[in-house]
């Protein structure tokens, strides 16, 4: 998530760790990819697919983007609330170009999620300060969410079927992937002139500790581990898995650093388990049957 905080000169700090995110990924889908008997040579082998696995990372580039502007024109509890929309997007993409049926229960449970998510995100922001009015432009701010709302549904959804309608294999496609990650993470630092001069005026890895390489590498991982529930489930349940890692992120912030629980947060926590149990609730595939008259591919 972008926040304020992580807001200098005009441009996400982020960028600076990005790129080694991005390689520890190559680097580990490489390692994979070589001991299950693969070539490096695929990554290029063919043109068409490596040109495909570009769309989802552009996207990713305007979601980031989008959600700067988000966060300089909107109160931060806003933006909250209204970026959990992005699940509902997600489910909206895989209807419109995985043709995924999802039953009315399965909608009121993702729009139990999106309700609960917002809520815990909520009570983790409870006392702190919100923007200047000077700063809070709605329109502009409401605009840019929900546009980055969409981009985050649409890169992860055709990312899910390039994943899954080639015999390009998952390590293949992360390698490509990571690729263009990595010219986006430089090309963010080198194209914004402040940050490009903190850089070489102190180098890359200036206030990078032990902690700092520690969370570069757990997020990489776990850019990896939401590639394979992509590949072999599906972006809506991996909205369901990031709702729950954020459930057990306060719970370790309650338990070892301070943060104080609220019953925003307990009605959050119990809006996400009910609407897990509930979009679980209908058999697995029973809203993936293919259409008898006119057959067509069920992305699972």
């Amino acid at each position: 998530m972008v926040s304020k905080e992580t807001l200098v000169c005009g441009m996400p700090l982020k960028y600076l760790s990005l790129a080694l995110g991005e390689l520890f990924k190559v680097c580990m889908s490489t390692v994979f990819l070589l001991h299950g008997g693969g070539s490096l040579s695929e990554v290029s082998a063919n043109p068409m697919e490596l040109l495909k696995t570009g769309v989802p990372a552009f996207l990713y580039l305007v979601q980031n983007n989008l959600q700067y502007v988000a966060v300089s024109n909107l109160p931060a509890a806003t933006y909250q609330v209204t970026y959990q929309l992005k699940i509902l997007s997600t489910a909206l993409m895989s209807v419109a170009l995985l043709r995924k049926q999802i039953t009315r229960t399965k909608w009121i449970a993702l729009l139990l999620l999106t309700m609960g998510v917002a809520a815990v995100q909520l009570s983790s922001m409870e006392g702190s300060g919100t923007s200047t009015a000077e700063a809070i432009n709605m329109p502009i701010g409401l605009s840019a969410t929900i546009a980055a709302c969409c981009c985050s549904g649409l890169a992860g959804v055709y990312f899910e079927k390039i994943l899954k309608g080639s015999d390009v294999s998952l390590w293949v496609r992360n390698i490509q992937l990571g690729m263009y990650s990595i010219v986006i993470g430089m090309g963010g630092i080198y194209m914004t002139p402040s940050v490009a001069e903190k850089v070489a005026e102190n180098g890359f890895f200036y206030g990078y500790t032990s902690t700092t390489l520690f969370n570069i590498a757990v997020q990489g991982g776990g850019g990896l581990m939401i590639a394979v529930v992509i590949k072999y489930a599906d972006n809506i349940l991996k909205n369901f898995s990031t709702a729950i890692s954020i459930i057990v992120s306060s719970i370790y912030s309650w338990l070892f650093m301070g943060f104080q629980l609220s019953y925003l947060f307990a009605i959050g926590v119990g809006l996400v388990n009910y609407a897990v149990w509930l979009y679980g609730r209908t058999p697995a595939g029973r809203d993936l049957l293919p259409n008898k008259t006119s057959p067509t591919p069920a992305y699972r």
